[in-house]
């Protein structure tokens, strides 16, 4: 199941490219928020922890720690 969080990963950074471009009100990005939700609950369903979404700082800097 890893790619669920792929997934939730990859439609969070779209969402947040366009509330950063566009704006939170933004239809478009409304819209990718909500999706970005919807795949983070079919991860959680799944049985993904919240914090598998998000990697660490630590991990951020150094992939092999």
């Amino acid at each position: 199941m890893p790619h669920l969080i792929q997934a939730a990963r990859a439609a969070q950074h779209r969402a947040a490219r366009a509330a950063a471009t566009a704006g939170a009100a933004h239809p478009w990005t409304r819209l990718l928020l909500a999706a970005a939700a919807m795949a983070a609950t079919a991860a959680w369903e799944a049985g993904h922890r919240v914090a598998d979404l998000h990697l660490t700082r630590r991990h951020e800097r150094h992939p092999s720690a």
